[in-house]
């Protein structure tokens, strides 16, 4: 595999992340070379580390310990929210994507416990099941196992976190 990627590999996964996010809800950066341009990071990313990692930020090149900022990152939700846009501005709301309003800088939320993807405690110990949290979208299901895909954003199974 090259280590740059290649015009083709962005197109896919341009055309892919875009298909994703209308099917989910989401949108893209309007901005093409923009957010090709993170396109092309996330595949760099991929093929340096072997996973997805947020090219915005500081990648340890450790999976285990770059879990929350595997994209879709832990934080994009919660960024979506307040700000408009996630931290490297690849998803945005519907106002900056209709050009209602401009994405802005962001403060990061990696390492503040406030980003709410930690456990809820151990209140839950008459449960049937253990619930699991999508610690990316904050879909909650009940079973034995995590999903291998999270059903509303895709996040892989290892970034599941028991919920209760």
């Amino acid at each position: 595999m090259k280590a740059t990627p290649t015009p083709e590999e962005i197109d896919e996964l341009y055309t892919r992340l875009g298909s994703e996010a209308r099917a989910r809800g989401y949108h893209l950066n309007p901005d093409e070379d923009f957010t090709r341009d993170i396109v092309q990071a996330l595949l760099t990313n991929t093929k340096r580390y072997g996973y997805q990692a947020c090219p915005c930020r500081l990648t340890d090149g450790v999976r285990d310990k770059d879990l929350d900022i595997i994209c879709p990152c832990d934080y994009r939700d919660p960024d979506l929210a307040e700000f408009g846009s996630c931290y490297c501005a690849l998803y945005v709301s519907g106002e900056i994507a209709r050009g209602e309003r401009e994405a802005e800088p962001i403060p990061e939320r990696r390492g503040h416990p406030s980003t709410g993807s930690g456990q809820a405690g151990d209140t839950g110990k008459d449960l049937e099941y253990p619930v699991w949290r999508c610690p990316v979208c904050g879909y909650l299901c009940a079973r034995e196992h995590p999903p291998e895909k999270c059903s509303i954003c895709g996040a892989d199974k290892d970034r599941f976190k028991q919920f209760l």
